[in-house]
């Protein structure tokens, strides 16, 4: 289908909106709850009642008839003639309150019910550009939401006339003040279908493209996705159209409340179709249409069950009555209705837009069949149950408790129904009741509102600081801004996501062939802490890269992602490059891969000529990562930080200590014989430390360390207590490494805890 411009769109939407404000002010006044209330006034039954509902559905069988006027006519022409004519036929129901005044009730009856069965009738004719033409207005990523937002204007609209109708109905006026309600009604109904004219025309399927009707059906049944879904939408529009429908009988039947109370709680009504769609609209575009719908419909269900409990005390309560009928009214309207508006924007993104003109007479002929077998015989159902003598009270208590088998059978068939890139229920419950997921869309909303950089800037970082994986498709648009700082903000907020997607992946492999010296540093250090292995041989290559940050983010990434492979390459690149940043990033990735044959290697950065001092205390350090003692060792560093003249007496406490604890420890041991070999060691450890830090003598801990038998390092394996005996015990003896006095309380504190270890294995 060919896309409208953005320019012409956004006209082309402002259009829809003042038909749909228009449209919606008709339909309140002409079919909405006043028409019930009009018929209850004139004595209707619960049959009549059901009747004139079904007329809403059975008027969707015309779709057919439409699709056939739709191949000489253009489509917008018929949906403007359709929708002033079924105004114009209400004309008939204007009448009905001098006809019932003449002594002719019956007949003021019977025009009601043709004025609302020709309205629907022309409506139905006029439905077959319903689809297609919110098919061209709902594209792009905010399809979802324009959906909604077309849903709450209908509901605000429908809440504001239902508070003015309880105000004008609540005074119990003359009959004849339907008329004139009507009559607004016919009047803002004509406007509505001359407002229509001016929306494109949605593209026409090409010639011998469309199918018959049985076509469709044909087509539908072979489809699971489309069939599962089309029964479901059956049984929620059956269960929607009844309850929101006899709801109504129901409060004036079994509560006995009057036209303005009834039509007050359709007020409340309106806020809950509201208030549906304003979460919808929020939450659609991430969480996806199905779980959405899925939702609604367990609200609905949820709010049937008090019906069943409801003790026939309650009905005595006026207070507790009204407010029961309240929640009701808004419950009922907030579930069903709010699915049956869900249920068409998942509809729209399960069919191609080239079958959308059939397809959609499917869709309303299901819509038709269930709104009519719904309303008809449950109205039906009703006057035969108080024709038996069941009460009213009993009566409802039946029809509605069927409604709950058949919301639960839906709900039953939820996993048949397509995901189309949905979340799972389970997902989308826990992002409705997360207060950062919520947060994330809300300044995802924001930002796609931004007027400037820098108030992207500003949304950015806070998205930074409010991580979701709901939001990665605004921030990989973002990636591609012409602004730097954008595309850094957005990239930084990738960073905290715990996981990332395919395209999110792609979006920073492109980042970083793309964006070398600015961004592409990042997106590297993004790769890697995710594990994206595929990005491995793109890393390798520029770990060289002439962007030194590039270099080094590569680099670590790879460690992480444990490219051993690449770890000989990365230690001869610490020991050629002069960058001591490269350096310093590169002695981290050794640390993470934490293998003891890389000491040898960092050692020798330390044997070069006047190393950085921030270099030597970062390779010290991540050479004690390497042995696993950063943790008692860092304390002792950032004290010797605070003083370098501390070196000596930072050694002789971590001796004294070290002995200290061994002594208690072996002193508790039952049997002392099994420490006889340690004992020469407790003995010799505090003068050889003496003698390396003072008398920068460590030939004694040198021997020390060698002589450590292989069973006291049990926190390596064979191969590192070997190197690291070796390396360990060379570097107290070379004069090069002496200086460093970092590097001796490092060995020092090693030393120390392997005695403590070994004092503490011993049983």
């Amino acid at each position: 289908m060919a896309q409208l411009s953005p320019y012409r769109l956004s006209k082309a939407r402002d259009v829809y909106n003042y038909f749909n404000v228009f449209n919606a002010i008709s339909w309140n006044l002409l079919v909405g709850i006043i028409i019930t209330l009009f018929a209850l006034r004139l004595g209707a039954s619960s049959t009549y009642i059901g009747l004139m509902s079904a007329t809403f559905y059975i008027a969707l069988f015309l779709l057919p008839l439409g699709k056939v006027l739709a191949r000489r006519f253009s489509i917008i022409s018929i949906f403007a003639f359709t929708w002033s004519a079924r105004s114009l036929c209400m004309i008939l129901a204007v009448a009905a309150p001098f006809v019932d005044y003449a002594g002719y009730r019956k007949t003021a009856l019977l025009l009601i019910m043709l004025g609302v069965l020709l309205f629907h009738l022309f409506r139905g004719i006029g439905m077959i550009g319903n689809n297609p033409v919110l098919s061209q207005l709902a594209t792009g990523p905010d399809r979802g939401s324009y959906m909604t937002q077309i849903q709450i204007i209908n509901s605000a609209i429908g809440m504001f006339g239902s508070f003015l109708i309880a105000m004008i109905l609540g005074m119990e006026p003359p009959i004849f003040i339907f008329s004139i309600l009507l009559s607004i009604g016919v009047i803002t109904g004509v406007i509505s279908g001359n407002v229509i004219k001016k929306v494109p025309e949605p593209p026409r399927e090409e010639e011998g493209k469309g199918m018959n009707l049985a076509g469709i059906f044909k087509e539908a049944m072979t489809q699971d996705s489309l069939r599962h879904f089309m029964f479901i939408l059956f049984l929620v529009v059956l269960v929607s159209g009844v309850t929101r429908t006899f709801v109504v009988v129901y409060a004036r039947e079994v509560f006995a409340h009057n036209d303005g109370l009834i039509s007050l709680y359709s007020v409340f009504g309106g806020l809950g179709f509201l208030m549906a769609g304003l979460i919808v609209k929020f939450l659609v575009d991430r969480l996806g249409a199905k779980p959405l719908f899925l939702v609604c419909v367990i609200i609905g269900l949820i709010c049937l069950i008090p019906i069943i409990f409801l003790p026939s005390s309650a009905v005595e309560n006026m207070t507790g009555a009204i407010l029961f009928m309240v929640f009701l009214f808004f419950m009922l309207n907030f579930g069903f209705l709010g699915s049956e508006g869900i249920a068409q924007t998942y509809f729209i993104a399960l069919i191609p837009s080239e079958k959308m003109l059939d397809m959609g007479i499917l869709y309303f002929f299901i819509f038709g069949v269930a709104g009519a077998v719904g309303s008809f015989l449950s109205g039906l159902l009703l006057d035969l149950l108080m024709l038996i003598g069941v009460s009213p009270f009993i009566s409802f208590k039946i029809l509605f408790g069927i409604m709950i088998i058949l919301a639960v059978i839906a709900l039953a068939m939820r996993n048949k129904m397509k995901a189309l890139d949905s979340l799972p229920l389970r997902d989308a419950l826990e992002v409705i009741f997360s207060v950062r997921d919520l947060r994330a869309i809300s300044l995802l909303g924001k930002l796609n509102k931004a007027q400037d950089h820098k108030e992207e800037e500003l949304l950015l970082e806070a998205m930074h600081d409010t991580p979701s994986n709901l939001i990665v498709d605004g921030l990989l648009d973002r990636t591609r801004s012409p602004k730097l700082a954008t595309r850094m903000e957005s990239i930084r907020a990738l960073e905290k996501l715990k996981t990332l997607n395919k395209k999110a992946e792609q979006v920073l492999i492109k980042d970083i062939t793309d964006n070398p010296f600015t961004t592409a540093y990042i997106s590297a250090r993004i790769l890697g802490n995710n594990n994206c292995t595929t990005a491995i041989p793109m890393l390798r290559e520029l770990a060289v890269s002439d962007d030194y940050m590039l270099a080094g983010e590569s680099i670590i990434a790879l460690a992480r992602m444990k490219d051993e492979e690449f770890r000989r390459e990365i230690e001869n690149i610490i020991l050629e490059t002069k960058n001591p940043r490269l350096q310093i990033m590169c002695a981290e990735a050794l640390g993470i891969y934490h293998k003891a044959e890389s000491i040898t290697v960092l050692l020798d950065i330390l044997r070069a000529e006047n190393p950085p001092p921030y270099l030597m205390d970062e390779i010290v350090l991540i050479i004690s990562t390497i042995i696993d003692t950063q943790k008692t060792f860092y304390k002792i560093l950032v004290r010797y930080m605070a003083d370098n003249t501390l070196a000596a007496t930072l050694a002789n406490d971590e001796a004294e200590a070290t002995l200290e604890f061994v002594n208690n420890t072996l002193g508790k041991k039952k049997f002392k014989i099994n420490s006889a070999m340690i004992n020469p060691f407790i003995k010799n450890f505090h003068e050889a430390v003496l003698k390396y830090v003072k008398e920068n003598n460590g030939g004694e801990l040198s021997r020390w360390i060698l002589d450590l038998p292989e069973e006291s390092l049990r926190n390596y394996d064979a191969r590192e207590k070997s190197i690291i005996k070796s390396v360990l015990s060379e570097a107290v003896v070379d004069t090069d490494l002496n200086g460093y006095d970092c590097l001796r309380l490092l060995i020092i504190n090693w030393a120390a805890q392997q005695l403590r270890i070994w004092a503490a294995m011993i049983k």
